[in-house]
């Protein structure tokens, strides 16, 4: 539990908590991202379908989005941009540090994987790899994401961009490693080195130390904390609720725009998680070779990095509204699913897959920014939380549904077709919220403003009803 530092070092010991990050990112999210090298090998090993296997995946998915919401809740909120949001961290300032929440993770990721080891059914696979690994992802990810920003103010768009490369660096080093672990090793085998590789989270954890002002559990009071009975110590204590309502906004569900890119967010997390899911199997029925497969895994992650520096890039020249330019992204991504399944060797294969990874690598950068311009920054973080809670349905049911439709077709192909025509449908609820967006700045232009009062004393006319004790008087 910390308290935000009212002057972030910048630097110094901040690029260790960075590097330390960059590592969490690439033990966590790049494991997922290149779990699909496994799909095949646990798939024929309890010889059960597409569907019935992606659930693992999909439960990863489902509580990785879940858990990080729920450590959200539980001790800090790192946006900066809405001022009365400030006091979010040591208001909430509970019971654990950033150190020990990541190092709980690193643990749950290992016992995910060790005891995958064991493969007793796929129930089993699913409480393992699924639940225990998604689990240990989001208490790792989520506080080494949000310490890189106690730690820097000035530098933190550039140490978040420097941490988040962690996890494609990695992802485009794991695709082969797994595969040869998995050749050497055997699915099991390489579940449980994995698993001990993930252990280092736990050493990045304890390098993740807590800033000077932090509440600490031993402490019977945090250093910032104002007595009882002062002024404001009552004022923590009456913005606390406010705080909570602000994190957990429900009231966003009735305005149309956040309930039309909520749909959209749905929509592209069931599809977003197929490709890489579905890429190894698709490839092994073309014939294509073990070792090349793998190089798939890291083509894709090349090219997602390079599309998210370029796309950050050009978003921040303003040339090109945000949601334009999303559905302008989303569409390539169809299109790339869509030809993806015409290719019948590694070349066509790799390009495809390259189109695929560098257009989602725009929509990564540019699709929280789009959220912001949508609910406008006051209402970010509660929509943010919101946003990523009812996405999370998307990602828990986009893969056993492609698996579905490939159980009944009998080809990969059908994965990526669902996945492509469910992205078509998602960016036309961005032209609907784009064009909801245009009509009411319309309408508020030609909108007349009220005429000003030629009373020299309006305020004579006005009642103002104050309450003393039980009795209302009229002024």
């Amino acid at each position: 539990m910390q308290t935000k530092d009212s002057n972030p070092p910048d630097g110094g010991y901040g690029w260790v908590v960075v590097l330390s990050a960059f590592m969490v990112m690439g033990l966590t999210v790049a494991v997922l991202k290149t779990f699909g090298l496994f799909f095949v090998e646990i798939q024929q090993h309890f010889d059960e379908l597409a569907s019935t296997t992606s659930w693992i995946t999909s439960l990863t998915i489902a509580v990785f989005h879940l858990g990080g919401r729920l450590m959200s809740l539980m001790y800090f909120s790192f946006s900066d941009s809405s001022a009365d949001l400030a006091p979010v961290a040591s208001s909430l300032c509970v019971q654990y540090t950033h150190r020990t929440v990541v190092i709980t993770g690193g643990l749950l990721a290992f016992s995910g994987m060790a005891l995958g080891f064991f493969g007793l059914n796929m129930v089993w696979m699913y409480a393992t790899t699924g639940f225990l690994q998604g689990l240990g992802i989001s208490f790792s990810w989520t506080p080494a994401i949000s310490i890189v920003s106690h730690y820097f103010s000035k530098k933190r768009a550039l140490a978040n961009a420097i941490a988040s490369a962690g996890e494609c660096a990695f992802a485009f080093m794991f695709g082969p490693f797994f595969q040869w672990l998995i050749s050497q090793y055997g699915w099991k085998g390489a579940l449980l080195i994995i698993g001990g590789i993930q252990l280092n989270i736990c050493v990045c954890g304890v390098l993740m130390r807590p800033l000077a002002g932090s509440c600490f559990p031993e402490a019977s009071h945090c250093e910032t904390e104002s007595p009882p009975g002062s002024g404001a110590y009552r004022r923590d204590k009456e913005d606390k609720p406010l705080i909570m309502h602000k994190t957990f906004n429900w009231m966003l569900v009735r305005q149309p725009e956040f309930v039309l890119y909520a749909i959209f967010g749905i929509l592209a997390a069931m599809s977003f998680f197929v490709p890489p899911l579905f890429l190894v199997p698709l490839s092994y029925s073309l014939g294509i070779d073990e070792s090349w497969t793998a190089s798939l895994l890291s083509i894709l992650a090349m090219v997602d990095f390079g599309g998210r520096l370029l796309c950050g890039w050009y978003a921040n020249l303003h040339v090109t509204k945000t949601i334009h330019l999303l559905a302008m992204a989303i569409t390539l991504i169809s299109t790339s699913l869509m030809l993806l399944p015409l290719a019948n060797n590694y070349l066509s294969l790799a390009i495809f897959t390259g189109f695929y990874g560098f257009f989602f690598g725009t929509t990564v950068a540019i699709h929280i920014t789009v959220l912001a311009d949508v609910v406008g920054m006051p209402e970010f973080d509660s929509a943010l939380g919101l946003f990523m809670l009812i996405r999370s349905t998307g990602g828990f049911v986009g893969p056993p549904l492609a698996g579905l439709i490939v159980d009944m077709a009998g080809d990969y192909r059908a994965g990526f077709y669902m996945a492509g025509a469910i992205l078509v449908l998602s960016a036309g609820f961005l032209i609907i919220l784009d064009r909801l967006q245009q009509r009411k700045i319309r309408g508020s232009k030609i909108r007349p403003k009220p005429e000003k009062s030629t009373l020299p004393y309006p305020s004579l006319h006005i009642l103002k009803h104050q309450k003393y004790g039980e009795h209302s008087v009229v002024v």
